[in-house]
């Protein structure tokens, strides 16, 4: 048993809120933080006939991907889907909570899980995020240093690429005074003091900030630390839209199509024009990725897998990649299985549960 924050926390230290696209809506949709709960239903789509299933196997959290509660909402009478599915969580105090874009963006994430099906090795992000990275600089005393380093490298700062515990340090001189209401760790007040310091650099993703300055103020000796926070507009290459890997032999694109249909289990694939060469390098997306065609093509893939390409987008791969439409449920159908490695892994008393629901709205004859 827990209570439902430890869940929401737990989800959005792996997929931060702050993440998600401008138009998105994740996070908590129904329920009380401090609910106590020991049954979860994971599943890419919260609909009526998940609930109901929820309700049967006693589950008080659905997680899901997509976000039942997507735009504004202004009455709840029951008159569609998506305000009848709220109406029953409430009433049968079921709490929804829905990673979404937040998910897509993040290694680990909705991405990673495809390309973990498709066996790819050196993954990496396609559209790195922006915007997502500040730099801290502050001043320490000597004796300090080590252990302010540390503490804000355990608060998750200094992580560039494969790389941890980066930083700068460079040697100077502060100096300061202290009014009468001051208690200075050195020197007294009234008079000016000059003390041997430590310049300090390193970068943290914007959603740690209150981590990082509170492991700095923390660990820092200084009545009055002084620091300063920069934004960057350097790419957070450990975030962002799709990915791209490499397969672990070389395919005809026939032979990678058939892979395809087999592991996405779907009934058809859209596709561009096969350009008659080897398949190596994959570009992903997971849902709707026609943003990223040209990103795709730009990493040099001779694939791009993803879904809901419009008609007239299928024109823009002018025989430089090959654009395969899986399907946005089939892209992303194996989000419930993540969701339900990473709860049982964190949560091994908890009963979690995979929704035995099909959710996809699009059939084929």
């Amino acid at each position: 048993m827990a209570k439902l924050k430890e869940v929401t926390r737990f989800l959005e230290n792996l997929a931060p809120l702050s993440l998600q696209e401008s138009y998105d809506n994740a996070g908590l949709l129904t329920g009380n933080l401090n609910a106590e709960i020991t049954s979860v239903l994971v599943t890419l789509d919260a609909t009526e006939t998940v609930i109901d299933e929820a309700i049967r196997k006693k589950a008080q959290l659905v997680v899901a991907h997509h976000p039942i509660i997507f735009s504004g909402l202004k009455k709840i009478t029951g008159k569609n889907y998506v305000e009848r599915t709220i109406i029953k969580a409430i009433k049968n105090d079921i709490a929804i909570y829905a990673a979404h874009t937040n998910l897509d963006s993040v290694t680990g994430g909705v991405n990673s899980k495809i390309c973990e099906k498709l066996q790819f090795k050196n993954c990496t992000v396609l559209q790195p995020a922006q915007g997502q990275l500040k730099k801290l600089i502050t001043y320490i005393p000597h004796s300090f240093t080590q252990k302010v380093r540390e503490a804000v490298f355990a608060a998750g700062a200094g992580n560039i690429g494969n790389y941890d515990s980066c930083g700068f340090t460079s040697e100077g001189e502060g100096t300061f005074r202290g009014n009468k209401s001051s208690t200075p760790f050195v020197g007294e007040k009234g008079e000016i003091h000059t003390e041997k310091e430590t310049r300090f650099e390193t970068v943290f993703p914007s959603y740690l900030q209150g981590k990082v300055v509170g492991a700095l103020l923390n660990s820092h000796p200084y009545e009055e630390v002084a620091y300063d926070i920069y934004s960057l507009d350097n790419n957070f290459n450990t975030s962002g839209m799709g990915m791209v890997g490499i397969l672990p032999e070389s395919k005809s694109e026939k032979e990678f199509l058939v892979q395809l249909k087999q592991i996405f289990n779907t009934g058809v694939i859209k596709h561009t024009a096969l350009k008659g060469g080897k398949v190596k390098k994959v570009a992903v997306c997971g849902g709707a990725g026609s943003f990223l065609l040209k990103r795709a093509i730009a990493a040099g893939a001779d694939f791009f897998v993803s879904g809901d390409f419009k008609y007239h987008e299928f024109f823009d791969a002018e025989n430089k990649i090959v654009i395969a439409d899986v399907g946005h449920f089939e892209s992303e159908q194996f989000t419930k299985e993540l969701f339900y490695e990473l709860l049982t892994k964190k949560f091994p008393k908890f009963a979690v549960h995979l929704s035995e629901a099909n959710t996809n709205p699009v059939f084929y004859f």
